[in-house]
């Protein structure tokens, strides 16, 4: 199985990939027109990303089954189209999540402590104790958590530790009290009631049709005057544009790892109006950049391709349907021969029938099984009596709606 890895990638994840007996094409530079050319000339099997987009057009050039986002999240990948083209899409959730809390944690610290201004003012040989010991500190302040994924059940173990109630908006859950995994949360109603609650307002939503711009201007001006706010999500789920504007109204203190319109790579000139609000500290969007998150992910990956090359299954899919159209399963207890169901499909080709899903179960001693095929429309009775006596090796059948 060929596996082309556009993107940095840990050495760890490569020898992985090699002792599972992956031929490892590693071009961790290319993008665009050249990932595309990549595709199509190496004709591998698989494809491992991390930030490189992968459009509609690169799907379509080459002979990819798979497609691997090693990392949290998939929105860099056209997953519709892969969808059309019979491509896994898989990702590494959860592997990054202690990496983004503890990122997330370092900024709301950084905020109250006025660290990055500390650091500024003692190297430019400026003492200013009197000034700089002004912080309220986290003890007993309450953290709003938009979004209750891995990232966000991290950061309510850290919370803990912190003495910081904690309250939290997530689909998941009804409003009330809950106790996750022994951590006590408080369940809130809406983003717009986390908002108005919270001292520190953290944002740890994937990115879906739902979520982008929720976090929005009826959310932000139920903050506090100077609560703390952190995006260490996507940019896309908030609107920067009212961010900037409520930050300034309410002298908010700002923590972001994301922003709109980032560089395409790892280095270049970034200009946006968000970077000149007050009191904004920010980051290079690294919050899944440490070793062991990195380490971890490439160990998943290797996991994801090694699982589908020796079972055709695939971990952590994310684009298989959650609901097929099957209306009816048919189920064939047979002989275990060639043929039968063979017999049995061209039986429901012929009566314009189609299978969404099916199994074949064989019995110990490899004489009998049973077979489960989901349709998407009942086969008359009498394609169904034709469909038995066409073939001896077929014991009985019966037809089930789902």
């Amino acid at each position: 199985m060929k596996v082309l890895v556009a993107d940095k990638f840990e050495a760890s994840g490569l020898a992985g990939l090699k002792a599972a007996g992956c031929e490892v094409i590693y071009q961790p530079d290319v993008k665009d027109d050249t990932l595309a050319k990549a595709i199509r000339e190496t004709a591998a099997h698989v494809l491992v990303v991390r930030s490189t987009a992968v459009t509609g057009p690169m799907l379509e050039s080459g002979a990819l089954s798979l497609v691997v986002r090693a990392g949290a999240g998939y929105n860099t990948i056209d997953v519709a189209t892969a969808s059309k083209r019979g491509i896994y899409v898989s990702n590494c959730p959860g592997k990054n999540a202690v990496a983004v809390a503890e990122l997330a944690f370092a900024l709301m610290l950084s905020l109250d402590r006025r660290i990055p201004d500390n650091v500024a003012a003692l190297k430019a040989h400026t003492w200013n104790k009197k000034d700089f010991s002004k912080a309220r500190g986290m003890l007993g302040r309450t953290l709003g958590l938009l979004g209750y994924g891995n990232i966000g059940q991290e950061m309510a173990r850290r919370a803990q530790a912190f003495g910081m109630p904690v309250v939290v908006w997530s689909r998941r859950f009804a409003t009330g009290r809950a106790n996750q995994d022994g951590l006590p949360i408080q369940i809130a109603r809406s983003p717009e009631e986390v908002a108005e609650r919270a001292d520190v307002l953290s944002v740890h939503l994937a990115l879906s049709a739902e979520t982008k711009g929720l976090v929005n201007a009826a959310v932000l001006e139920k903050l506090k005057p100077g609560s703390i706010f952190i995006n260490t999500a996507r940019a896309e789920v908030v609107d920067y544009a009212a961010l900037e504007r409520v930050a300034r109204e309410r002298d908010l203190r700002v923590g972001l790892d994301v922003y709109p319109g980032e560089p395409t790579g790892a280095t270049g000139e970034f200009v946006n109006p968000i970077i000149a609000v007050p009191n904004l500290i920010g980051t290079h969007h690294i919050g899944a950049s440490t070793d062991q998150a990195q380490e971890a992910i490439a160990e998943e990956t290797v996991r994801i391709i090694a699982t589908y090359r020796d079972t055709g299954r695939v971990p952590n899919v994310v684009n298989l349907a959650k609901k097929t159209q099957a209306t009816h399963m048919l189920v064939v207890r047979h002989q275990d021969r060639p043929g039968v169901l063979a017999h049995v499909f061209h039986c429901l080709r012929s009566g314009n029938i189609n299978v969404q899903e099916t199994e074949n179960v064989i019995f110990e001693g490899a004489e009998a099984a049973v077979a489960r095929i989901n349709l998407d429309g009942a086969p008359s009775d009498a394609l169904l009596k034709h469909m038995q006596e066409g073939n001896a090796d077929i014991l009985d059948l019966h037809l089930v709606t789902i």
